[in-house]
């Protein structure tokens, strides 16, 4: 009887913690890895087996995310953003219209919500922000963060996956008032403004990370990278990304600055970003203190359209620009910003991994490929197609419970990776 209890306050304590990580944009950390285990190492010539898809979602390019009960994520119906939960069967809990999509190029919904406990948090593309109750749908509150906050953005609109910490959400409207905010979670109050950088937001979702004694929000915007005191919203650091110079001889497209789309890697002190386009990549460090970086290295290899990059081991990988149809999978160096490859396989796009594999997907045809992490070669193990959906394929998969959910256009699909 002692040994039951001891199971149950174990199990108690660890779906405890769980619950009180959000369920978020990349995992966990933003970092790509999703920390699932007990999965599949190869997968049948088939594929994973499809347990169930939904369609009706709404069209759109926002990642499924799920806090083990409820699976959510956005897509557009008549020019609104629609926020959808699911059952973990597949079967629709409600599905709410939160604001206006985004209306010119690149309609479609494309902003992940965050679930954090009883709440889900999310902004349109049009840049309206709402918090709503997981189990019903009911809106707790929603304002026009773009308004409130007089924020600056890009002609693709607003593209962010919001940032739930402690009591905290955070959002970045960008513009001549100023960067970075932070909400208070259950009221939408604002805590703090950040100064202003006087630039316009980009595409990128922030992550929250530790180095020096603080707590950092880490994102980039039009030219910048940035860094934010949690707690005070001081700017601690910037550095013009913009202004890095390309390799001699190569040609930036002139729109590269405008497109920055890739959440920042971080490890020890350490930051890696890039953007498309013939754009360079860069590793900062972080001085001890957190009070200023400076640059590494640059790289001109993996310059990552919208698909994400991972960081496994001493290495980062992901996929190339050659042209908006086109890109290549690469592997550099960590420390050094080395090629170590660079290998056709279909086409460029979004990259996860989890339980010591790589997840990549081509986003022209539809390709899922599970890829063993090696600096050697892309080391292609399993492949299959996806079968339902309509459109480009970019959002990025996301792995839950032993499932991999995956978004092409209206339908979401799960498939089961996990070990019988």
């Amino acid at each position: 009887m002692k040994n039951g209890w001891l199971i149950i306050t174990i199990l108690v304590i660890v779906q405890t913690a769980w619950s009180q990580v959000p369920a978020q944009w990349r995992g966990t950390d933003r970092s790509g890895i999703y920390p699932e285990t007990g999965l599949l190492t190869e997968w049948p010539a088939t594929g994973p087996q499809l347990l169930w898809s939904v369609d009706g979602i709404g069209t759109g390019y926002s990642s499924a995310v799920s806090d083990g009960k409820v699976i959510c994520l956005t897509g557009m119906v008549d020019e609104k953003d629609v926020i959808t939960a699911l059952n973990l069967d597949g079967s629709v809990r409600w599905k709410v219209p939160f604001g206006p999509s985004w209306s010119k190029s690149f309609p479609d919904a494309r902003c992940t919500p965050t679930i954090d406990g009883d709440r889900v948090y999310v902004v349109s593309g049009s840049g309206v922000l709402a918090c709503l109750n997981v189990g019903d749908g009911a809106i707790i509150w929603s304002f026009d963060g773009v308004k409130r906050f007089e924020g600056l953005y890009g002609e693709w609109g607003v593209c962010e996956s919001l940032l739930v910490t402690g009591d905290m959400v955070i959002y970045s409207p960008a513009g001549m008032k100023t960067t970075l905010v932070a909400l208070n979670k259950k009221t939408g109050e604002t805590l703090w403004e950040s100064g202003t950088l006087n630039d316009s937001s980009a595409y990128v979702s922030p992550r929250l990370i530790h180095f020096g004694g603080k707590d950092i929000i880490l994102t980039v915007i039009n030219k910048y990278l940035v860094g934010v005191e949690l707690q005070t919203g001081k700017i601690l650091w910037t550095y013009n990304y913009s202004a890095l110079a390309p390799e001699k001889g190569l040609k930036v497209w002139p729109g590269a600055p405008k497109t920055n789309t890739i959440t920042p890697l971080f490890d020890n002190g350490n930051i890696y970003i890039t953007g498309g386009y013939d754009h360079v990549g860069a590793l900062f460090k972080i001085s001890d203190d957190a009070s200023a970086i400076s640059l590494v290295w640059t790289d001109t290899v993996l310059d990552c359209h919208h698909g994400g990059v991972v960081k496994s081991g001493n290495y980062i990988y992901g996929s190339n620009w050659i042209n908006n149809g086109m890109g290549n999978w690469c592997c550099i160096d960590w420390a050094t910003g080395k090629k170590l490859y660079e290998q056709k396989w279909f086409n460029k796009g979004p990259i996860i991994g989890a339980d010591g594999m790589l997840y990549c997907q081509d986003e022209k045809s539809g390709n899922i490929g599970l890829v063993r992490p090696t600096p050697e070669k892309f080391d292609l193990i399993s492949s299959f197609k996806i079968p339902l959906g309509k459109g480009p394929y970019w959002a990025h998969p996301s792995i839950y419970g032993g499932r991999l959910y995956v978004r092409h256009g209206d339908v979401l699909m799960a498939f089961d990776i996990a070990k019988k």
